[in-house]
């Protein structure tokens, strides 16, 4: 059998919403995949220590308060420093449609928005993880 798929999912910053990344957190966890919540206010250092000492799969960033831009090359940029890149980062919540393709861009891997269903969200992340291998 194979090991279930490690995935944390992080606030970062101000942004004090957390209602559906919980949600998310629940969805992933009942589909099999280990889930570690990182909980609110947290820095771009924080989640990506929090990644590469749990060794996950997927980094999952939910952000609701337009800091997007700012976050998302910050954490690609810890990773890369920390030799992780090989730790698939998503985003979730709410972008405008045009940072979506710039922060694909970037190397966010998905941007999963507020409207997605769990059963794609669960579908995303198994696909993302096969596309990549093994670590």
């Amino acid at each position: 059998m194979a090991e279930a798929i490690r995935v944390i999912v992080a606030k970062v910053g101000l942004d004090g919403h957390d209602r559906g990344v919980k949600i998310v957190a629940r969805t992933l966890r009942d589909a099999g995949m280990d889930v570690i919540y990182t909980g609110l206010h947290r820095t771009p250092e924080e989640v990506v220590e929090a990644a590469v000492q749990e060794d996950v799969d997927v980094l999952g960033v939910s952000i609701l308060s337009g800091a997007h831009m700012t976050v998302f090359p910050r954490l690609l940029k810890l990773l890369a420093e920390r030799d992780a890149e090989d730790v698939i980062v998503v985003g979730g919540g709410v972008m405008p449609e045009g940072d979506v393709a710039q922060l694909k861009a970037l190397g966010v891997k998905e941007v999963l928005l507020q409207d997605t269903p769990p059963e794609a969200i669960v579908a995303t992340i198994r696909r993302l993880v096969a596309e990549r291998g093994p670590k």
